[in-house]
């Protein structure tokens, strides 16, 4: 099972990414004014007991934070021939976060969401699907400076998956440059409603599938255990569309509805999205619910 390659540990906790932006003040913040954010980020997820915590993912909306890195892209337009970066675009946050807890979680956002986000203005790419191919090609090369540095699993970020606005059968072919570029296991996020996609989705070679059910309960429905075929499931259980708090009895009844289909064995605990809209003190209080009931229901297991 994947589980076996990344951790030993019956319904281990871990996040979708983003966190709150603390921006820090005074000379220290000058040189770099959202380092502080990566730290009280990662402190944040250590202090709610976090098993597999993220570097907080402080540095920009997910779509900017790696196309403004990318030469042959200029603000949302495309103008050439998509590059890598001139050097790793998440993995200085990454290693800083690993000085800190022994794993954590290097995230990508995925070639397709990248390409539907930007407007193409160049002769060089037809359509979206070319494009996504070449940004496939230069986050394989991200994902190897994670790996590098030692995560501990690399997590891709597909939302538009959902929408049904991508071209699945590109999207997996993109998904699939990258992760045949690296040897540690991944894992793909698809927030939303998946019930038009969840057929093809489950065809990507990913090993570990990370959806929403608390705020799309409707997911747990098209799902079982022999879809995973021995992979893994990230079990979003705590809603990240709102402020309001879950109580640790609440996050652990959406829990047991996983394990009913699921078993623990095949279950990451985390979140249905990441946490970046969220207040800091909501998103340390979900975090801090959410490892509780894991620990409860691993202590009568």
């Amino acid at each position: 099972m994947a589980k076996d390659y990344f951790i030993n540990k019956v319904l281990a906790t871990t996040v979708v990414g983003s966190y709150p932006v603390l921006k820090g003040r005074g000379l220290r913040s000058l040189l770099d004014p959202l380092r502080p954010a990566v730290e009280t980020a990662v402190a944040d997820q250590l202090r709610a007991g976090i098993d597999i915590i993220s570097d907080g993912q402080v540095r920009g909306d997910m779509i900017q934070a790696f196309t403004a890195k990318l030469p042959g892209i200029k603000g949302q337009e495309v103008v050439g021939k998509v590059q890598p970066a001139a050097g790793s675009i998440t993995a200085g946050d990454t290693k800083y976060a690993l000085t800190k807890a022994p794993r954590v979680k290097g995230i990508i956002t995925g070639p397709t969401t990248l390409a539907h986000g930007l407007h193409i203005s160049t002769p060089t790419y037809r359509n979206k699907e070319e494009l996504a191919l070449d940004l496939a090609a230069t986050l394989a090369v991200e994902a190897r400076a994670l790996e590098a540095a030692g995560v501990t699993l690399i997590q891709i970020d597909e939302p538009i998956f959902s929408t049904g606005i991508a071209d699945l059968a590109v999207g997996k072919q993109a998904i699939g440059v990258i992760t045949s570029a690296i040897r540690i296991p991944t894992c793909m996020h698809v927030c939303g409603n998946l019930g038009n996609v969840i057929d093809e989705i489950l065809k990507f070679n990913v090993n570990v599938f990370d959806f929403e059910f608390s705020n799309n309960l409707a997911n747990l429905d098209l799902l079982s255990r022999r879809d995973l075929f021995g992979r893994m499931i990230g079990y979003g259980c705590v809603d990240s569309s709102t402020d309001t708090v879950e109580s640790v009895a609440g996050i652990r009844q959406r829990i047991e509805k996983g394990m009913e289909i699921f078993g623990p064995n095949a279950m990451l605990i985390d979140p249905d999205c990441g946490m970046r809209m969220r207040s800091r003190d909501a998103a340390f209080a979900k975090l801090k619910n959410m490892v509780e009931a894991a620990r409860e229901i691993r202590l009568s297991l």
